[in-house]
Parts: C-alpha cells; structure tokens; sequence
C-alpha cells in the first residue's frame, strides 16, 4: 500500500504530465479559431445587402404613378434621379410611413405598381375571381351554414 507522500507525488506528477499537452491544446484551438472567426466577419460586413438599384423600366413605372398622383411633374425618364426620390419621399411621407430612400413596398402598392397575380395558375379559383351567384349554392350546403351560423330561414 502506497503511503499518502507516494499518492500525492503521483497525482502532481500526473499532473504535471497532463497540462502541457492540455495547454498547447487549447491555446492552439483558441487562437486559430479566433483569427479565423474574427477574418470572417470583418470580411462580411463589407458586403453590401439587398437591392441597390432599381432598373430604369420600373423607374418609369414609378414616376408615371407619382406623375398620376401628383407628387411628380414633367415627364417620365427612367432615372432614379434627386427630384424622383423626394417625390417618392413626400408620397410616403404623406401615408403616414417611414421614408426611406428607395420605395416601400406599401408605397408601390398603394400607387397600384404591386405584384399581379391575375396570371397565376390558381387564380381564377382564388380571391381574385369574382365570387359565385347564391343561386347556385345548393340547398344543403346553404341550409348547412344557416344552421351552423344558429339563423333559422
């Protein structure tokens, strides 16, 4: 049987033994996964997001709308120029929205220039189709809602 001063060198030495290895270990992997991470972001942040310029047919879009609506005058050009961004501003501004650089989405769908739909291969079953006449709902389907509704007829 091992005395106490035997099992105390041992486990100092078998800690000695054990943290050089450890330490190399983790001051490698720190570091190295540090630099990298930092060089990762620094290169991200620079990268610009979104769209950053709106093509010149859908400038004229724009400026027909806000010409239609007041907020432009002259002649549409197709150019995102100073005098269409503060009519684009003024227009937004006037709805009670943020303004911002380029137009909202709300904006373009307020001056009618939002997505259309009326192409789309489920549309005529859709919202956008005109609602069938009550006439022809058949009787038990209308009774069924009557009485799911609680009316009586």
């Amino acid at each position: 049987m091992l005395s106490f001063r035997a099992r105390l060198a041992l486990l100092i030495l078998a800690v000695l033994a054990a943290s050089p290895a450890f330490a190399a270990y983790a001051h490698h992997h720190t570091s190295g996964s540090r630099s990298r991470t930092l060089h990762k972001t620094a290169s991200r942040s620079h990268r610009l997001h979104g769209q950053q310029a709106i093509e010149p047919a859908r400038v004229t879009e724009i400026q027909q709308a806000l010409i239609r609506e007041h907020y432009l005058n002259g002649e549409a050009n197709g150019k995102w120029d100073s005098t269409t961004e503060a009519a684009m501003q003024k227009f937004q501004a006037d709805q009670g929205w943020q303004t911002k650089l380029m137009p909202d989405s709300r904006a373009l769908k307020k001056l009618g220039l939002g997505p259309d739909y009326s192409t789309a291969i489920n549309a005529q079953g859709s919202s956008f189709a005109a609602p069938p006449p009550a006439s022809t709902i058949p009787t038990p389907q209308t009774e069924g809602f009557a009485a799911a509704a609680g009316v009586s007829r």
